[in-house]
């Protein structure tokens, strides 16, 4: 019997920011904190996806969060949808 699965997952980066200050280093903390940095960031690395929940859900329920995830994508007809599921082929 074939089941869905939904696995939420987070993505991280590494993200290299460099901030001159005039002595005190905690300022450059405060000011990435306050979003000061005008977006200049030195570098960044993805440091992957790490699942951190998974659990069985019905076709209804896919379709449920398929569409409060992708509000855009609501006149999609529901094939089109269903064809977003990666399906495992498992040998016969």
């Amino acid at each position: 019997m074939k089941k869905l699965v939904l696995i939420e997952s987070i993505s991280q980066h590494r993200i290299r920011h460099c901030v001159e200050v005039e002595d005190n280093i905690d300022h450059a903390l405060d000011s990435f904190a306050a979003g000061d940095l005008d977006d200049k960031e030195m570098s960044q690395e993805w440091l992957g996806e790490i699942p951190v929940s998974h659990r069985e859900i019905t076709e209804d329920e896919y379709l449920k969060i398929f569409d409060k995830d992708n509000e855009y994508l609501k006149d999609w007809d529901k094939e089109q949808k269903l064809d977003m599921i990666h399906r495992i082929k498992y040998d016969d």
